[in-house]
């Protein structure tokens, strides 16, 4: 019986992981100790009270609209995943989308290629053709953050320095890195002052090329919809959050702080956001004249029911995604 030869997957290796891992857990110390000596400064009995208001009903409202935002990103993979000729299978690409969110927590978010893994053991797609699906990703969550916030800020009477350029450059991030022509044209330009690792740029070369798949208006409009619909399930929660803990602020500015906070933490390059996005969560609240132990617990709540959350749903998933693609790869190479 002839077998079929099957490159070795791509992905984050033992090693890195346990790196990650590390890093992960440094990081989750400094922000935990950095909450808690603000919440000793303003008083631990205030900080707690605050958290007491909110009940089981609550969290699992804040919960539940979480899962919106994921059950919408998930489906927005299932769209782009078609689009580079994946046999139609919604169950298959929610469980690639779901398991990766534990390595959200890798520098850069690079730990979620693990789903370009997993789709090459189940499907023999190659990296070249499903790379590009990490980029559309990533750039579907930029335009829809991107456009909350500017739309956030004109129905705002707060305003955010730095908010409108932070908007505008998320906007043309995106644009650049999904433009298959441009991103096809520099890798050119790149190889030809480089002049060497020809293998490396043909494959770039390839992924680039990949992104006209994505071209289509209406893949492009159903993107951005569903990324739309699942930021702003998270923004309302943030709202209904600081609504809860006594805060007079409105929705506007609730999802402006939230999506700002969200995109700043990202641009520190820290796993997950970790650090920055709290002390510019706390900050904003603060300016907007909330009390320093609504800013500590409404940050600490939603950074749980938000990126927490995510993780523990990928910590579920992922041995089961890892194994399914395990066992489907093992059927390919014994055909």
């Amino acid at each position: 019986m002839m077998t079929t030869r099957v490159s070795p997957p791509t992905g984050t290796t033992p090693p890195q992981r346990w790196r990650d891992t590390l890093l992960l857990l440094g990081l989750l110390v400094l922000v935990l100790a950095g909450l808690a000596g603000l919440a000793a400064a303003t008083g631990w009995q205030e900080t707690r009270d605050q958290l007491l208001r909110l009940g089981p009903l609550q969290m699992a409202l804040l919960l539940g609209l979480s899962l919106v935002n994921y059950a919408m990103r998930g489906l927005r993979w299932h769209l782009f995943a078609r689009r580079v000729g994946l046999p139609p299978d919604l169950v298959r690409d929610m469980r690639h989308y779901l398991g990766g969110f534990l390595m959200s927590v890798t520098p850069g978010r690079v730990g979620e290629l693990v789903r370009v893994r997993w789709i090459r053991r189940e499907t023999g797609l190659t990296l070249e053709r499903t790379a590009p699906l990490f980029l559309m990703d990533r750039a579907g969550d930029l335009v829809a953050m991107a456009l909350i916030l500017a739309g956030a800020l004109a129905l705002s009477t707060s305003g955010i320095a730095g908010a409108v350029p932070l908007a505008a450059l998320a906007l043309a991030a995106a644009a650049i890195a999904t433009n298959s022509r441009l991103l096809t044209a520099l890798i050119t330009r790149t190889y030809r002052v480089v002049g060497r690792w020809h293998r490396l740029f043909g494959r770039l070369r390839g992924m680039a090329r990949t992104l006209a798949h994505f071209s289509h208006s209406g893949v492009l409009a159903g993107a951005v919809a569903l990324g739309l619909v699942g930021w702003l399930a998270e923004g309302y929660a943030f709202y209904l959050l600081l609504a809860w803990l006594g805060a007079d602020t409105s929705v506007a500015t609730a999802m402006a702080i939230f999506v700002f906070a969200t995109l700043a933490g990202g641009l520190t390059g820290a796993p997950g956001g970790l650090g920055g996005a709290e002390a510019t969560m706390i900050a904003l609240l603060t300016l907007e004249g909330l009390p320093p132990e609504t800013s500590i617990a409404a940050t600490a709540v939603i950074r749980v029911t938000t990126l927490w959350f995510a993780i523990g749903i990928g910590a579920a998933i992922f041995p089961v995604a890892e194994r399914l693609s395990k066992r489907k790869m093992h059927a390919v190479e014994n055909r």
